[in-house]
C-alpha cells in the first residue's frame, strides 16, 4: 500500500514536538486506518493550535460556492478559508502569528479548478516573508501523474478555479504543485514536502491501496474524479453536470435534450475510451431540481484512452450543433467573479468557447491545446518527486 505524507510524518513525529502547528485539512486527512490527522497528532502530544478549512468545510457539509461558517470541532480553533467574499480565501495575518508550522494534508483530484490546492497557493502567498514553514503532506493524484490535458491557464482568466499556470489536467501531486508555485511566483517562504512512499506516476487511485474518502459533496467515488476534469465545464452551461444525483459528473442532461438524438452526434474524436448510455434523471437539487431531464451517462471503459476534458468539449460541440438556440453559456457570479463567463474561467481561456460558438470542428478544437500540453510535460518534469 502507498504510504502518504501523513504516514511518513507520523513515523518521524518526535521531530515536531516543539512546534506550534496549524493545519489546512478536511475529512480526507486520515491515516491508513481512517483516523483524522488532527486527533491523532494531538493524541501523540503535538501542539495543534488551529485548523484552516477549505471550500465545503472541514467535513464537506456545504455545497459548492456556499460560504462556510461555524463548524463543530471541539477544543481547536477553526478558521474558514471559504466565506462570502474573495477576501476570505486568504488567511488574516493575525491568525498566523502564534504558528511556526502549517501542515497541508488534503486529497486533490488532479484538475486545475479543484479548489483545495488553490487554497494552498493563496496561503503560500500570505505566508511570504514570514518565519513560518509550510509543509505539504503529499497524497496521490488519483488520475496518475503521467498524462496532462487541456489549455494552459491564460492569466487574464485567473480566478479561484484557476490559479496555477498548468493545464486543466495537470498530472501533479499537491506537493509538486506547491514547489512549482513557489518558483513561479518567486515566493519567499519556507516550503517542504513530505513525499509519499510507493507511489509512481502511472498509478491510478485504485492501485494505491488507500481508502477513498469523498473530498467534497459531489466527489463520492473515484469514478466521479475520473470524469471531473472535463464535466466540471458543464457548470458553465445551462445543462446539468449531475449535481443533485448520486453520480455527479458522470451524468449530463437538460430539459431540451433528446438522449438518443444526442447519442447519435457523439462519435469520433473526443469520445475515445467511453461508452455513452442515453438516460433520464431527476436532480434533487441544483439545476432542474425535481425535473425529469434527458441526457447521457458516461461510462469509462478504458482509462488510458479516455481524455475527460476533450470529451466534455466534444459533448458541448454536439449539444451546440443539435440545440444552438437552447444551449447557453452562463453569465453571472461564479466563484466570486462576475465579469467572465464560468466556462471561460474553467477552461482558463475564452478561445474554447469562441471556437465552439463559431462551429469549428471538434478535432481542430482539441488540437488547439496540444502545444500547451507538450510544453507543460517538459516544464513539470523538474518538479517531479516520483518516477
Amino acid at each position: 500500500m502507498v504510504k502518504t505524507g501523513l504516514d511518513i510524518f507520523l513515523e518521524n513525529i518526535d521531530g515536531y514536538r516543539n512546534r506550534t502547528i496549524g493545519m489546512i485539512v478536511n475529512q480526507t486527512s486520515v491515516t491508513s486506518d481512517l483516523r483524522y490527522s488532527w486527533n491523532v497528532l494531538r493524541e501523540k502530544g503535538l501542539d495543534i493550535r488551529k485548523i484552516f478549512s477549505p471550500e465545503h468545510g472541514l467535513f464537506a457539509t456545504e455545497q459548492d460556492q456556499i460560504a462556510v461558517g461555524s463548524q463543530p470541532v471541539p477544543d481547536i480553533e477553526l478558521v474558514s478559508l471559504y466565506g462570502s467574499s474573495s477576501d476570505t480565501l486568504i488567511p488574516d495575518c493575525t491568525t498566523l502569528d502564534d504558528l511556526d508550522l502549517i501542515l497541508f494534508d488534503i486529497q486533490d483530484v488532479g484538475a486545475r479548478y479543484y479548489t483545495y490546492v488553490n487554497t494552498l497557493a493563496l496561503f503560500m502567498e500570505a505566508a511570504t516573508g514570514r518565519d513560518l514553514e509550510i509543509m505539504v503532506l503529499d497524497r496521490p493524484n488519483p488520475l496518475g501523474g503521467a498524462v496532462v490535458e487541456g489549455p494552459l491557464l491564460d492569466m487574464a482568466y485567473r480566478s479561484f478555479v484557476g490559479i496555477f499556470p498548468v493545464p486543466v489536467r495537470h498530472g501533479m501531486t499537491p506537493g509538486e504543485l506547491a514547489l512549482l508555485y513557489r518558483d513561479w511566483k518567486k515566493l519567499d517562504i519556507r516550503l517542504s514536502v513530505l513525499s509519499m512512499r510507493g507511489w509512481s506516476r502511472t498509478m491510478l487511485f485504485h492501485e494505491t491501496g488507500l481508502p477513498w474518502v469523498p473530498p467534497s459533496p459531489n466527489m463520492p467515488t473515484v469514478e466521479s474524479a475520473a470524469v471531473y476534469p472535463g464535466m466540471c465545464l458543464f457548470e458553465g452551461l445551462n445543462a446539468s453536470e449531475g449535481r443533485g444525483t448520486t453520480t455527479p459528473f458522470q451524468l449530463l442532461g437538460a430539459p431540451f435534450i433528446n438522449p438518443n438524438h444526442l447519442l447519435e452526434q457523439c462519435k469520433g474524436t473526443g469520445f475515445e475510451g467511453i461508452y455513452l448510455r442515453p438516460t433520464w434523471f431527476k436532480p434533487t437539487f441544483h439545476k432542474f431540481q425535481g425535473e425529469a431531464i434527458g441526457g447521457l451517462w458516461i461510462h469509462v471503459c478504458d482509462q488510458n484512452r479516455f481524455r475527460p476534458f476533450a470529451t466534455a468539449v466534444a459533448l458541448t460541440a454536439a449539444l451546440h450543433k443539435l440545440y444552438p438556440v437552447d444551449l447557453r453559456f452562463l453569465d453571472g457570479v461564479y466563484e466570486f467573479n462576475d465579469t467572465i463567463p464560468a466556462f471561460d474561467l474553467l477552461a482558463g481561456t475564452d478561445s474554447v468557447r469562441h471556437a465552439l460558438l463559431d462551429g469549428n470542428d471538434t478535432p481542430s478544437i482539441i488540437s488547439s491545446w496540444q502545444q500547451d500540453e507538450t510544453a507543460f510535460l517538459v516544464t513539470k518534469e523538474q518538479y517531479h518527486l516520483y518516477r
